[in-house]
């Protein structure tokens, strides 16, 4: 799976990056190696940030089905037994 930043986005990433190496390292780049920069972050370290985002995801879901299991069985009603 290929990840496809909004063009506004990269551009937004792009000159954060060039921004960090000017004021972090005193270096200047290129924007074109910026670009490149980000396209090998993305490809490389992307796919595990994604992963841990479903896996936050999933985490979040079952938290939230178990609280929602938890409020539903609070409202049954206990059944009184009729003694005969």
């Amino acid at each position: 799976m290929v990840m496809k930043l909004p063009k506004e986005n990269k551009e937004e990433i792009i000159s954060s990056l060039l921004d960090y190496f000017y004021t972090e390292r005193s270096e200047e780049i290129g924007h074109l190696a910026a670009e490149n920069l980000l396209d090998f972050v993305v490809k490389e370290v992307g796919p595990y940030l994604y992963n841990q985002g479903v896996k936050d995801t999933k985490e979040m879901v079952e938290q939230k089905l178990l609280s929602l299991e938890e409020d539903i069985l609070s409202l049954e009603r206990p059944i009184r037994k009729n003694r005969g």
